[in-house]
């Protein structure tokens, strides 16, 4: 607690909020390294699009109704303003403004988020985004392009994921032309209904939902949701599904896929997704090693754009919540953030310039180093160097009137005796030794 004027404040976080310590935070560096890596094999361009927005913007992603699952405020204008919840929304709002720029529109972004979601264990209100996008006329090209930066994504990072794939318009095709269902709002119930298949089984949901819709419209829809497999293994389990337009458009973007190289990809009829938000290709990205759940999903979202007043163009994208990712990697071992070597000085006698200048020295031949600035005994400096994860020691001792060093890796032992003037030298030759 601490005290102010006379009154006891107490040191808390609002509920859901938490501080990033340095370990995670490296953690979530060495992710976004990993991430900006990959974008930039592809080409996307890197944008920050705003923490805050005009809260009719992120309505028009996540409809009126959105304001209770974000953070939203008045602003000192009295204009009603809010946290971004996601990076899609800020940077589709960006693109669109943009008319001067060349199609196709390559967009990445990472950063935090704010969601009034229930806090659990290992989920925060603030959390972070990787995040990329294509703005363009449709181009199936393009729906190829971001899954195979996402595969190649993970597979960098050293996760094996599974990447399910659907088709929105492919089902509201079979619901029209094969079931003879047209009402919008049916379809929407239908969608929901087949969005908890994978969790709860045909059985459930069928009963669950055997009241507001239709058996003859709802059985066989579910049965639908329930198909995983390979375009081959799909097209013979629902043979009618083949006769639909759409259905050509999914075996171009799986030939696509297999011409990269990406053949870790399933059909999946039961990923819907943002039930009112995607409008043709869906998919979900899992670890099927794990129980973390979808590691990133994404899309076609046109009706965004429309939204944003630029009817000319759509978009694809894909987005993943780095902590769970982080979350499934530390269950996998793959975690290989290597922190920087750190180089201590010390000396026997406290001899305070030349510990500085040799610190100085080092630091500015790009090689961390660190010091005691307490000056304390030379074991006590040992120990703190230690404490602070130094990986070499360097040991100033005076005798004649002569100051000599010694170098020790911390970690192998390896140990190399100079003078003082030939401190990078001897450092350079121990840290090179240890890779």
């Amino acid at each position: 607690m601490v005290t102010k004027v006379g009154v006891v404040v107490k040191l808390s976080l609002p509920r859901g909020m938490r501080d990033v310590d340095a370990d995670e935070l490296s953690n979530i560096n060495y992710v976004r390294n990993r991430f900006m890596r990959t974008v930039g094999l592809f080409n996307f361009k890197i944008f920050q699009p705003s923490p805050l927005e005009m809260l009719s913007t992120l309505e028009a992603k996540g409809g009126p109704t959105i304001s209770k699952e974000i953070y939203n405020f008045k602003d000192k204008g009295d204009r009603e303003v809010a946290l971004r919840f996601d990076l899609t929304v800020g940077l589709t709002r960006y693109i669109s403004q943009r008319r001067e720029m060349k199609l196709p529109i390559k967009a990445a972004a990472f950063g935090g988020v704010w969601r009034y979601d229930e806090p659990q264990a290992g989920r925060y209100r603030y959390f972070h985004q990787w995040d990329v996008e294509i703005y363009d006329t449709y181009n199936l090209e393009h729906e190829a392009e971001i899954i195979q930066l996402a595969a190649s994504f993970f597979e960098d990072l050293g996760l094996k994921v599974t990447i399910d794939i659907s088709d929105r318009e492919l089902l509201e095709q079979y619901m029209k032309w094969e079931l003879g269902m047209s009402d919008p709002q049916i379809a929407f119930e239908v969608f929901r209904a087949m969005d908890k298949v994978q969790k709860k089984g045909v059985q459930a949901v069928y009963y669950e939902y055997a009241q507001s819709i239709s058996p003859t419209l709802l059985k066989p829809l579910l049965e639908l949701s329930s198909q995983v497999g390979t375009i081959n293994e799909i097209e013979e389990q629902a043979r009618k599904l083949s006769k639909l337009p759409r259905w050509r458009s999914l075996r171009e973007l799986e030939s696509s896929l297999s011409a990269r190289g990406v053949t870790n990809v399933r059909i999946n009829l039961g990923i819907v997704r943002g039930l009112d938000y995607y409008s043709g290709t869906v998919f979900e990205i899992f670890d099927p090693t794990s129980t973390v759940g979808a590691l990133a999903g994404g899309g076609r979202y046109d009706i965004l754009t429309s939204a944003f007043d630029r009817r000319d163009i759509g978009a694809i994208g894909v987005a993943g919540g780095v902590e769970r990712l982080l979350t499934a990697l530390c269950h996998h071992g793959l975690m290989r953030v290597k922190p920087k070597p750190l180089v201590f000085v010390a000396s026997e006698n406290s001899n305070k310039e030349l510990v500085l200048k040799l610190v100085s020295e080092l630091r500015g031949a790009g090689i961390s180093a660190d010091y005691d600035s307490r000056a304390r005994s030379i074991r006590k400096q040992m120990d703190y160097g230690s404490s602070i994860g130094a990986t070499v020691l360097v040991r100033v001792e005076q005798k004649d009137s002569e100051n000599n060093i010694t170098v020790k890796n911390l970690v192998s032992g390896q140990e190399m005796k100079g003078k003082v003037i030939q401190v990078l030298d001897i450092v350079s030759e121990i840290l090179r030794s240890s890779h």
